[in-house]
């Protein structure tokens, strides 16, 4: 981008016989012009700024600076590139917790653009202070306005308006000096993608889960019964029963006898 910085500087180059001249728009075909561009040595300045990537909506951005600040970077144009890990990027492209790297240049270069016109001419007439008629080298005449104060240099005497005399050959040259200042700006963002997790140690043991399947007793496990009493039972109860029964028997045959 370009932009003009400074205010022009007028300078008068006046030969024998030369004067300043404000040429009117009907002259101005018999103007002689030239320009040239002259270019100072160019300073650059670089800046850089650096963040991580924390919110990515569409098209926009959010980045935490260095020094802690969180910058909104809105509606981030879809040609925006940024070179991540050597890799080309596009806003779609960035992820939370990548780093990024924009580096800013601007070169500042000075010129000055120097025109310089030329008119050469007789007084046609001379209507001092302000005006004055000369005849061009193509034979036209053209009227022109003098600038108030303007002096000129007439067979090396100074005069002003009021010594051009009728016949007078003029030669008057304008030459004006415009000092720019050219200014380019040039912008670079490049990044780094986040490191994957680390893997474990290759000594630490790795634990795996297994669900065991409930033991359901089998068929022939079911069918085996111990054929055995526990070594804890006895006949005891068993010969309790029978003598019960004897003793009940003689009873109830005692009492039949006794009813015969």
């Amino acid at each position: 981008m370009k932009f003009n910085i400074g205010c022009a500087r007028v300078g008068l180059v006046l030969a024998t016989g030369a004067m300043f001249l404000a040429l009117t728009a009907s002259a101005a075909a018999q103007v002689q012009t030239q320009t040239s561009t002259t270019t100072g040595n160019p300073t650059q300045e670089v800046s850089v700024e650096r963040g991580e990537v924390v919110h990515v909506s569409g098209n926009d951005v959010v980045v935490k600076m260095e020094d802690g600040s969180l910058r909104d970077f809105h509606n981030v144009p879809e040609t925006a590139r940024a070179t991540v890990d050597g890799q080309e990027v596009g806003v779609h492209d960035l992820k939370p917790g990548m780093k990024l790297e924009r580096s800013l240049t601007v070169v500042t270069t000075p010129q000055t653009i120097t025109t310089v016109q030329t008119v050469t001419g007789k007084v046609f007439r001379a209507s001092p202070p302000n005006n004055v008629i000369l005849t061009l080298e193509n034979g036209t005449n053209e009227a022109f306005t003098i600038p108030k104060d303007q002096k000129f240099t007439i067979d090396g005497q100074q005069t002003d308006a009021w010594g051009l005399k009728k016949g007078m050959k003029v030669s008057a040259t304008k030459v004006v000096e415009e000092p720019l200042t050219v200014v380019e700006h040039s912008r670079q963002v490049t990044g780094s993608a986040p490191p994957p997790p680390m893997p474990p140690p290759a000594d630490a043991p790795i634990l795996i889960a297994e669900a065991t399947p409930a033991q359901l007793p089998t068929l022939a496990a079911a069918s085996t019964a111990p054929a055995e009493l526990p070594k804890t039972g006895t006949i005891l109860p068993l010969l309790g029963l029978l003598g019960s029964l004897a003793i009940v028997s003689s009873l109830v045959l005692s009492t039949i006898r006794k009813s015969l």
